[in-house]
């Protein structure tokens, strides 16, 4: 999973590969529940590059995204949206991978 360090290495993995992004935050106790899990879920969808992006830290992406609750899941290919996992509900291993599936 790659972690940032500025928007421009965001923007350039969105632009080159087929993306999701994992907006996240550390003091977010279902995002720390699903992290154990995202090296699983990663690994069977290698056509994706997986970027977890801080809430806190880029926010300003959360608001051009219109991520209001995390974790979420945004799924992107040439800058364009494929879909997305966003709810308030505790996201599960099983459900993220049912969502990938359908994309």
């Amino acid at each position: 999973m790659l972690i940032p360090t500025s928007l421009e290495e965001i923007a350039n993995t969105m632009e080159t590969k087929k993306t999701m992004l994992f907006f996240t935050a550390d003091w977010c106790g279902d995002c720390v529940f699903i992290k154990p899990h995202m090296p699983e879920i990663e690994s069977l969808f290698p056509e994706f590059q997986f970027i977890q992006i801080d809430r806190d830290e880029y926010i300003e992406l959360c608001q051009k995204w219109d991520v209001f609750g995390i974790p979420s899941f945004i799924a992107v290919e040439n800058g364009e949206e494929l879909g997305r996992f966003v709810s308030k509900d505790r996201k599960t291993k099983d459900e993220i991978i049912s969502f990938i599936k359908t994309l």
